[in-house]
This record gives structure tokens, sequence and C-alpha cells, in this order.
């Protein structure tokens, strides 16, 4: 017989029945244990270990070869479109009323290098913000793709002053995590380090804001009074905050990246209240902090799919001072126009007056652009490979997000481009793969223009949705 347990309290003698049951369920489940482990070792023994037939027949396993790829590549014996039966299709599209007559284009097979198709592909045009191909062809020729873009802090000339060393990266973000830029560093990991690196009872009373790595005027000749800021450019400074957007994720740009930018690390230092000003950091400074960019080839990456004029002109500045060139808007169009050259493009034609293609003065032949997605698509333009990534995917993503997707003879995917944009300016340059599985490159640039922009780029659109649907034997 058990023990009673008082009022209030708990039986700690189990009573034999319950002994009983504790002491069987425990056998039973040392003998399932034991007889999952024989199982197991015969299941690795193989068909050494089978049982006789007797005993039953042996589990036969289905053959089921070897797994097919996820993503396969293109096939290389994929017939190409037939130049003439191309033309067929693309002719009457170019002509629509809607491109005003003055459409210029050129679509290349990458695997046979042919030109399928050429409608003044060798004369000048305002590329618009197809140039930034340019740019990023030149970034990651010039640049190591995985190499970083520092932002510092360091010591002032007096206890209660920081500086502010823009190192050209427009990325740095004022939220975690950015909302423009993944990977982007932040103002509060940098406004932490700094905390941490000054002496116990620091006061910040003064953030300057060192600007001195990125020179002359702040636009670009070509931009109109109304380019910067607005929606979609700012002046061009070594140090800005998301983007030099006045409000993290949104559209509106800045009149003064710099000093934004020194406000956000006062505020993250907890200083709001603190002086920001312009000014030079003293010589050999102690560092404070610093954060670094993500990688060059992401950066390329962003500015081609989200057509960021900020970041484009950034690298382009960042392959002028790779090429001890004036980090400038004319020392960075030389130095892109130069580093193409010497990747074996054929840039006579090409004038750039700025790395975005803001500029109305800038000129580039559809060819040119057909030549460098082609080199990066096939290999032959070495470590590019980031701006075929960076390409929009028409309905899916970037500035194409909304665009190209109704054609139901498109396949998902197919169509890739970076657009160009200007008041009386409407491009598509990038890849397609046509119905046949061929990888196409192409430009189409409309210079003239008289529409609102819709009707522009839906015309072009149709141009590209009719090489993914071509079979065009």
């Amino acid at each position: 017989m058990g023990t009673i347990a008082p009022s209030g309290s708990t039986s700690v003698t189990p009573s034999y029945g319950r002994l009983r049951r504790r002491l069987l369920v425990t056998v039973v489940a040392l003998v399932v244990v034991a007889a999952l482990v024989v199982a197991g070792l015969l299941f690795l023994r193989g068909d050494d270990a089978a049982p006789d037939a007797a005993d039953g027949p042996a589990a036969v396993l289905p053959d089921v070869g070897a797994p097919a790829p996820v993503l396969a590549a293109l096939s290389d014996e994929a017939p190409a479109p037939d130049p003439d039966a191309l033309s067929t299709v693309l002719t009457p599209l170019l002509a629509v009323p809607a491109l005003g007559g003055g459409v210029s284009a050129e679509v290349v097979d990458v695997v046979g290098g042919q030109i399928l198709f050429a409608l003044g592909a060798d004369d000048p045009v305002t590329p618009a913000s197809t140039a930034k191909l340019l740019t990023a062809a030149a970034a990651l020729t010039t640049l190591d793709p995985e190499q970083t873009l520092e932002t510092r802090v360091v010591a002032g000339t007096g206890p209660g002053e920081v500086v502010l060393v823009g190192g050209g990266d427009p990325t740095l973000s004022t939220t975690a995590p950015s909302l423009t830029y993944p990977g982007a560093p932040t103002v509060a990991d940098l406004a932490a380090q700094v905390r941490a690196a000054l002496p116990a009872g620091t006061a910040v009373t003064r953030v300057v804001v060192d600007n001195a790595l990125f020179e002359g005027p702040l636009t670009a000749e070509g931009w109109g009074p109304e380019d910067a800021p607005s929606t979609y450019a700012a002046p061009v400074t070594a140090t800005a905050v998301d983007g030099a957007r006045l409000r993290p994720g949104e559209d509106p740009r800045s009149g003064a990246p710099g000093t934004d930018a020194g406000r956000a690390l006062a505020e993250a230092l907890g200083v709001p209240g603190a002086t920001v000003e312009l000014g030079a950091a003293p010589d050999g400074a102690e560092t404070l902090g610093s954060v670094r960019s993500a990688p060059v080839a992401r950066l390329v990456e962003q500015a081609l799919s989200q057509s960021d004029n900020l970041l484009a002109e950034s690298l382009a500045r960042h392959v002028a001072l790779a090429r001890d060139l004036p980090a400038t808007f004319d020392g960075a169009a030389r130095a892109v126009t130069g580093a193409l050259e010497e990747a074996g493009l054929d840039v006579a034609d090409v004038e750039l007056h700025d790395g975005s293609g803001l500029s109305r003065l800038d000129l580039v032949t559809p060819a040119v652009l057909t030549e460098l997605v082609a080199g990066a698509a096939d290999g032959s333009l070495e470590g590019t490979s980031a701006v075929l990534s960076g390409l929009a995917v028409a309905g899916y993503d970037g500035t194409l997000a909304d665009r190209g997707d109704t054609d139901p003879g498109t396949a998902p995917g197919a169509v890739r481009a970076k657009t160009g944009t200007l008041l009386g300016v409407h491009g598509l340059a990038g890849t397609v793969v046509t119905a046949d599985g061929r990888l196409l490159a192409y430009a189409l640039v409309a210079n003239g223009t008289s529409g609102g922009g819709g009707p522009e780029e839906a015309a072009l659109d149709a141009v590209a949705s009719a090489m993914a649907a071509c079979g065009c034997p």
C-alpha cells in the first residue's frame, strides 16, 4: 500500500502496480530501439544481409537516373533566326508612329557573332540611360569586381569635432537594412564605431563633411537645370546617404547630399543639434570608424537594374581615379571610353559627357551597345558578367518590372534590358532568348519621339517580345 500524503503535499512512494507498469514500458522501449538498430545495420550492409527468400522478396528500388539540371544552359545548337525572316518581323514594328521614324537598331547572334538585323546601327544617337552599360563595363574591367568603397570618420581639429570623409559610396544607408541597396553599409554602424573610439565623456559638437575625393562641377554639361535635384538625380558629391534621397526608399533627391550625410551622422551619434558643414579632414587624422560598400559587381547590378544615376556617376569617377584621371565629369567620361577601348570595343563614335546617360550631349551607336552586351554574354569581354545579371527582367524587376510581360507568346524571363528614357529619347539594350532557345543581343534607340513615354515604351517592348517569340527560320 502506498503512503498517504498529507493535505497540500504529494506522495513520493509509488505503488507496486505503478512500478510494474513503468518497468514494462521501459522493457518495451528497449526492445523497439534494439529492433530499429538491427534494421538499420541490415539496411547499411545491403544485399549480403538480406533475409532468405523464404522470408519474403527483397525490396527493389526504382532506377531514377541522373538528376536533370534545374537551370539548364542554352544550347549552342539552337537555330539562329534567319536575317530576312527577322527583318520581316521587326521592320514594321520599328516603323510605328510612336517611335517617330528616328529609331536605330541592331540585333546580333551571340553564339555566332552574326549581325541579324541593322537599322542605322553605326549612327551615333543620344543613348539616355543605355549609356550606363558603358560605365558598368568600364567599372568591371578597370576595378576589381570584389572591391568595396570605404567611408570613414576621422578625428577633427578639436575634441568635439569629427570629420566624415566621403569615399564615393552613395549607398551608405540611414536605415538598417537599406531600403534601396541590399548589402549597403549603415550610418548606425559607423556611428557606433565612432562612439567607441572617442575618449569617454567626449561630446561631439561639430561634424565636418570632406567631399574632396570628387572634383569639379556638381552637374554635367548637357544636364538641364531641372535634373538635379529631381526625383531621379542629384548633384554628384563624394558623400551621400540613401542615394542622396531626402527620405530613405523614396524618390525625391537632395540638392546638398554632403551636408545631409553629415546631419545623418550627427543624429546617429545622438547629437542632432551639432554643427554640420563642409570642410577638409586634417592630415594624418586618426580614423574613428569606417564602413565599406557592397562589392563593385553588386553596385554595377544595382546601378543598371534601377537605372540609378548617382550610383553610375560615382562608379564612373572611381574608374577615373583608377586610371589616374581627375574625378570629374570630364575625367570620368574619358576614363570610361579609354577603358572600353582597351577592352577591345570600337568607341570611335562614342562621345560621353557623364557616366549615367543623363546628358543630352552623349552620343553612342547601337552597334557599340550590342558589341558590349554580346561580349559580356559570350565571355569575350572578360569579367563583365555583372552587366548581364544587372539587366532588368521584363515583367519582374528593376525598370522593367511593369513592362514587357503582357505578350502571352513571350516566355517569362526571355527579355532582359537596360532601359533609357529622356524627353524625346527611348531605348532598350540587352538580351533576348528566342522561341528556339537562341540568345541574341540587341539595341533599340529612338530619338525624336514626341509622345508621353507610354506609347514609345510599348512600341519598343513589342519589338523585344517579337524577337522572343520568333522562330524565324
